[in-house]
Order: C-alpha cells, then structure tokens, then sequence
C-alpha cells in the first residue's frame, strides 16, 4: 500500500513537473519576442525622428551642384570712350592757408576739391584745364593721377569770366592726353559722359551718362552776389549727373572726345538733371591765353555801369529824361579819366542802348560784347540816350592795365 502510495505521490509529482516545464519555456519566449518588438519599435522611431532629415540631407546634397559664374566681357562704344579718357581726368585739391587767432600759428588745410583735364604734355610738363571756381584762392595745388600717386602743381592761369584755368605739372609717366572734339557738332539728344570725382577724391574717376539736352545755352552769373547778372556764361546743357567735385571734370562725346568742361548745375528742390559744361569750342582761346600769357587780356570801356531797370521809374524820367519806349539800357554812373569811354566822349548818366548795331539791354550783354567780339585796338561804335536825345560815339578799345 505504501509502495502504491508512494508512486502516486511520485507520478503525481512527475506529472506537476512536466505541466510546469511547458510554462516556464513559454514564458520565456514571451519575453524574448516582447523584447525583440520594443526593439524593433525604438529602431523605428529612431528612424522616423532622425532617418527623414539625414535621408533630406543625403539626396539634397546629391541634388546641389556647383555654383556656375560666367566671365563675360562687355565692351560698348561708351566703354571704350571711357578706357580713351579716363585716366586723363584728374583730382586737384585747393589748399589754403589758414591762421589761428588764438595761438596766432599758421598753416594749411584743404579748401576744396575739384576735377580737371589732362590736356598736352609738352618739354616735361603736363598741362591741364579745370574750372577757375577750383582752384580760386589757392595757395598750393595738388594734382591726384588715377593711381593715386599726388604731385604739386603750379597755377599757369585763371580767368573769372569764363571760369577757366590751366595748371601744369611734371610728366612724368603720363602716358594718356585727353583730345579736344568739336562742341559746335553736337546734336540735341547726342549721348554723353561726365567723367570726374563727384563729392571729392573718394569717388574718384566716376563716370555718368546723359544726352546733350540743349546747346547754345546761356546762364547768367552774379559774381558779386548783388542780386544782378554780371555775365552770361556759353554753355552746354546735359543730363548726366554732374555734382560738387565734377567742376573742372570732362564731357565727353561716346567717341571720348572732350566737347565740355563740366561747370555748374542747378540743385534747388524739384529741378533733376540739369548741368552745365562749357563748350570746348568756346574754352580753347581762351586755354591758349592762359598757358601762354597767364591772363586774358580784354578791352575795357572804363566805365561804372548799372542796368537802367535797376533805376526808378521817377528818375528815368526827371534825371536820365528817357523816353517812355526805351525801357532797357546800361547807364553809365562814372567815367575813368583817360579812358576809352572818356577819350569818345561819353558823359556820366549817358545810357548805352546798342554797341555796332547790336542791341545791349543790360550790364551782362555790354561785357557779353565787348569780351567775345572785340579786341584791344579795335573801334567800338556805341549809341546812347543823353538828355532823351540818341547820340553816337566812337571809341577805340584799350587794354585795362593802361587805366
């Protein structure tokens, strides 16, 4: 019984082993799959957090590719007025002496800057015109080549007038002259360059394009800032840009031909596009006179002048006794003894209304006559009111030093 007993219990226990066997295995495996998924669940949001932007990355670093440039050479007829003439143009700084009346020293400080034209070189020496406006004043003159490299220059000759002046400087290695063209060819519309340094010597060789707007222009100039025209100045009208550090610069032709001297422009608000060059025409005798005598030399009438507009209705009439038609002329205020006006015999408050049969109405048209169509030694015919009757004299022009 015992033994039966004892083998029931040991069946019983073989039986529970083998029925816990198969758990346990199972078990395991769970264990090994649940595992193998979070595995595969971890890989797979790893990928789909970093997998996207480094595959983005891959295919678009396979998608770029090198930057293309392309070297291309652009050569225009204004490029190639520009390579004729540029480095012809120049910087000139104007400097001054200045005093401290503090300490009572002296020296010298720059008083402005401008352009000019490198025009002939001759026995060593480069010649160049550029604005008298540029280099009033000056105590030294300093010339800036397209280098960069500076050399002192010396003042030939200026003339107020005209605006005008010619400097010199050493030649050496200058190896491009600028050449005069023909200002009375050009045609409205014609395209031009101003080459010079707007604003000073920082914008050095600076180039703008425009069209002749207009030539045969004239604008009056107030020299003493009186309020009246003392001259009328020859010049081209252009649209290309022309700024303070121009003047004395070149207006060139798309040929690179110099047709002007870049002078003034007008900058009040609402006006664009309006400067002026003067005709290279017109500034060549007067170029030559500089270099070559250091003055213009003008004949003079010795006369004190002032515009008949400029006189009260009441003493046209009681004192000059002018008709009431004649409302234009130039009164004669003071007479030079010895003077030309003297020796024809014009008396003071003679008005002067035409001069060889042209008609003068102010101040500006008598010099506009005298400084452009007559020479020393020429006769002058003049007619003038005195006393409300006409009157014509005859004078021979002089030179003002013999006043």
């Amino acid at each position: 019984m015992l033994s039966g007993y004892d083998t029931s219990i040991e069946n019983r226990e073989r039986k529970m082993h083998m029925n816990e066997q198969p758990k346990r295995s199972g078990s395991s495996l769970g264990y090994f799959l649940m595992g193998l998924f979070g595995i595969m669940v971890g890989a797979l949001l790893v990928w789909f957090i970093v997998g996207p932007d480094q595959q983005a990355k891959q295919d678009t670093t396979k998608d770029v590719t090198p930057t293309e440039q392309v070297a291309t050479s652009v050569t225009t007829d204004a490029t190639k007025a520009v390579d004729k003439v540029s480095k012809a143009v120049v910087g000139i700084t104007n400097i001054q002496k200045v005093s401290d009346f503090w300490s009572q020293k002296s020296g010298e400080q720059e008083a402005g800057s401008g352009s000019g034209v490198i025009y002939k070189v001759e026995n060593g020496k480069a010649f160049i015109v550029t604005n008298y406006h540029v280099i009033e004043n000056a105590e030294r003159l300093e010339v800036t080549l397209a280098e960069g490299v500076k050399r002192e220059a010396e003042l030939l000759g200026g003339d107020m007038w005209t605006d005008l002046a010619v400097i010199a400087m050493d030649a050496e290695d200058i190896d491009t002259v600028a050449t005069f063209g023909d200002s009375d060819a050009l045609k409205q519309g014609e395209p031009v360059l101003a080459i010079g340094n707007p604003l000073g010597l920082d914008f050095y060789g600076s180039v703008t394009q425009g069209v002749v707007s207009g030539v045969d222009r004239t604008m009056p100039i107030d020299f003493n800032k009186d309020g009246v025209a003392d001259w009328e100045q020859e010049v081209l009208q252009t649209d290309a840009a022309i700024n303070p550090g121009n003047s004395g610069g070149a207006l060139v032709n798309i040929k690179g031909d110099v047709i002007g001297i870049n002078s003034m422009k007008i900058a009040v608000a609402k006006v664009e596009g309006l400067g002026f060059a003067i005709p290279i025409n017109a500034a060549i005798p007067i170029i030559e006179e500089l270099e070559q005598r250091g003055e213009v030399q003008r004949p003079v009438l010795g006369v004190a002048l002032t515009d008949l507009t400029n006189v009260p209705a009441f003493y046209q009439q009681q004192t000059l006794q002018m008709p009431k038609e004649i409302t234009t002329g130039v009164v004669i205020t003071n007479i030079e003894p010895g003077s030309a006006a003297a020796t024809a015999g014009a008396e003071q408050y003679d008005v002067i209304v035409e001069m060889d049969g042209e008609k003068i109405e102010s101040a500006s048209d008598l010099r506009k006559h005298l400084y452009t169509k007559k020479k020393i030694g020429d006769d002058l015919t003049m007619k003038v009111y005195r006393q409300g009757k006409l009157v014509e004299l005859q004078a021979k022009l002089v030179d003002d030093k013999t006043l």
